[in-house]
């Protein structure tokens, strides 16, 4: 019972996540959506992915553009093994090809890891990137492994599921990635409470004190290395399954980026920050894509914005608010975040129209596309719908700027005020304490 109540927000997180797709269950055919499973997939494979990046970046300090490596090669020894047992040359539960992938990735990555955590910070940084380079371009080299450019079909109806399952279906495949999605983070959750979580943490914060107290970042460095490549391996596994091949694409930059970005976004410094990043970058891949050419300029100015002004991401804004919260106060923010919300909302506006003014007016009119706004035409070509958003833009960046004056002034008042009740109440105790 007690564990229950422990855990009860992972157990409501996966009611809610095997609930959501019934959302879009197309009750009169009697089928999922296949584009929301999928979707979600995605989210999972990109979830597990992003949390064993942050196992470097946000418990070592280890900054790599390099970790597609470690996906990649989980996926492809995920889909060599998946073709093996299909040619009968061993049987293995579909349910553990996952594992298959996690073993992969843990022995590239404790391979490539001797080599990359030799050095830390720019040094390491700078190998990861170069790592990444080679096995992007042995994956094109090397056929007999990495099957080229048309990469390693598989079939992911194996008929060897522990529980009857064929995996035909998204909605299969979609639950096993849960399963292994929810598996994958609490261990990776465990692993931040070990005494490894520990030293890495105490390897990032201040390298020459841990190394004085005798400990080994270097060896350090490796074994989260490692251990990381086994998470991004399992993520590799998969993604396997989902698509059924596995390409160069898994190995490349663009992939170790996506990664960056999530953790970025959601926030290195919290555990569930890269799951709120993953959230918010599969969605403007996914989402935002179809609907703009743009769409990976959002996604650049998105990461901007969150490095300058929120370094802490997502999760880091959540926490700003959490001693309001404590004290009770939290609804006192709610008159300022309504005066700033629709500036904000105007200078999103004028930001996206011109945007996407500018794309019509450059890809669009390559593609032959035109620009419309609830049915009506938009002239990229006429100097109004540039005034229109550069207005929007101007005056709607004024007028924000002095509703967060207003904003920060609330603010300061707020956080002084419940340092005063925090003191407050420390001195009541410490009163309780001396008479008792």
């Amino acid at each position: 019972m007690n564990m229950l109540r422990r855990h009860w927000p992972w157990l409501l997180a996966l009611v809610i996540l095997l609930a959501f797709p019934f959302l879009f269950y197309d009750w009169s055919k009697g089928r999922h959506s296949g584009f929301v499973l999928t979707l979600m997939s995605e989210i999972g494979v990109m979830a597990i992915f992003a949390l064993s990046y942050n196992m470097l970046m946000g418990q070592a300090g280890l900054l790599s553009f390099g970790h597609a490596v470690l996906l990649g090669m989980g996926a492809y020894c995920a889909a060599h093994v998946v073709l093996l047992v299909k040619a009968g040359s061993f049987w293995l539960p579909t349910e553990l090809v996952p594992l298959a992938g996690g073993l992969g990735g843990l022995f590239f990555g404790y391979v490539f890891g001797w080599l990359v955590t030799k050095q830390r910070a720019t040094a390491f940084a700078m190998i990861t990137m170069g790592l990444g380079e080679l096995v992007s371009a042995a994956a094109l080299m090397f056929m007999g492994f990495f099957g080229g450019e048309g990469g390693i079909p598989i079939d992911r109806v194996m008929d060897t599921s522990l529980v009857g399952v064929r995996y035909t279906s998204p909605w299969q495949v979609y639950c096993l990635v849960l399963v292994w999605a929810f598996i994958a983070a609490a261990l990776m959750r465990l692993q931040t409470q070990t005494p490894l979580g520990s030293i890495a943490n105490a390897t990032r914060d201040n390298f020459e004190r841990a190394q004085f107290v005798g400990y080994d970042p270097r060896v350090v460095r490796l074994y989260q290395f490692a251990l990381s490549g086994f998470f991004a391996g399992i993520a590799g596994g998969l993604y396997v399954l989902i698509y059924e091949i596995v390409t160069f694409d898994t190995v490349s930059a663009a992939k170790s980026a996506n990664a960056l970005l999530a953790v970025y976004i959601g926030g290195a410094g919290g555990f569930f920050g890269p799951i709120l990043g993953t959230i918010v970058v599969v969605l403007l891949q996914s989402g935002v894509s179809l609907l703009s050419n743009a769409w990976l300029l959002y996604v650049g100015v998105l990461f901007i914005v969150m490095v300058m002004y929120a370094p802490g991401g997502l999760i880091g804004l959540i926490f700003m608010h959490m001693p309001i919260w404590r004290a009770g106060r939290l609804r006192e923010l709610a008159l300022p975040y309504a005066r700033a919300f629709p500036a904000a909302l105007l200078v999103l506006l004028g930001f996206v129209f011109m945007v996407e003014l500018a794309s019509f007016t450059t890809i669009g009119a390559a593609q032959g596309k035109n620009f419309s706004i609830g049915g009506h035409l938009i002239d990229t070509t006429a100097p109004l719908p540039w005034v229109i958003a550069l207005a929007a833009l101007v005056l709607g960046g004024l007028w924000l700027r002095h509703e967060a004056r207003s904003f920060r002034e609330r603010w300061d008042a707020l956080m002084e005020g419940v340092k005063i009740q925090d003191g407050v109440k420390m001195k009541g105790v410490k009163v309780q304490e001396a008479m008792s």
